[in-house]
């Protein structure tokens, strides 16, 4: 794909999305100094090192250090039933463990299962183009879900398999220490806020969460089955680039 066809595919991302237009203003360009990466050079920025603190994070580890220990001690996990439904590996978590920016899921589907990464099939194709639109490259956020191991047929967790899986969710948070979590979909919301309240009401709110903000906004296979709900989205998201770049 060429250049002008890759800035047209973009464009029109941004359209679906809801956007009304496009600026040649350097400002709308410029990153802001706190995000993590060199403004001119668009190369990540050092690592910081990771202090043990009441949250449990390690002394003299890096972030990479750190969070592998997590995924060392979830192991071969066989904590609840789903070890034993189909699943056919551990989907742990993916990208920055430094990151400023956070996104948590539900749950890995067939794609995820089969690679072992969250967010690779369709729904995480959005999720990327999500990403990109808020002037980030997906290796310079964190990506996980609430779920490590695919429920079978896609079903929804269950309560025990949430609870048994959410202290390694937990864990992730504090090793990374992001400035912003966003919460994809319902179990997202549901397991990080405590609540019962449906996402279409706690979206468009920010919270405090275990030190970073925390914005509730649509999950991307949602949004492939509900594209009415893509400027929603794309008004969180928005919200979420803000509040990376120090503006809310």
């Amino acid at each position: 794909m060429d250049d002008r066809s890759e800035l047209a595919r973009h464009l029109e991302f941004f359209r679906e999305l809801g956007a009304d237009g496009v600026s040649r203003d350097p400002a709308w360009r410029a990153r802001a100094a706190g995000l993590p990466f060199d403004a001119s050079e668009q190369t990540p920025a050092p690592a910081r090192p990771v202090e043990r603190d009441e949250r449990g994070s390690s002394p003299g580890l890096s972030g990479t250090e750190a969070i592998q220990a997590v995924r060392a001690d979830l192991g071969d996990c066989t904590r609840c039933k789903l070890h034993r439904l189909g699943r056919r590996q551990i989907v742990f978590g993916v990208g920055d463990p430094e990151a400023d920016l956070m996104f948590v899921g539900e749950a890995p589907g067939r794609d995820e299962d089969i690679q072992g990464y969250p967010f690779v099939g369709r729904a995480g194709q959005l999720l990327t183009r999500i990403i990109e639109a808020i002037d980030l490259k997906r290796e310079q956020v964190y990506i996980a879900n609430v779920i490590k191991c695919r429920p079978p047929e896609n079903r929804n967790p269950e309560p025990d398999e949430v609870a048994s899986c959410e202290p390694f969710l937990f864990r992730q948070i504090d090793v990374v220490r992001p400035k912003v979590i966003v919460a994809l979909g319902t179990f997202a919301v549901r397991t990080l806020l405590k609540t019962d309240a449906p996402i279409s009401r706690l979206r468009g709110t920010v919270y405090d969460y275990r030190g970073a903000k925390l914005v509730p906004t649509f999950h991307p296979a949602f949004l492939l089955r509900s594209p009415e709900r893509k400027r929603d989205a794309w008004e969180d998201m928005k919200k979420v680039r803000a509040l990376l770049r120090g503006e809310e």
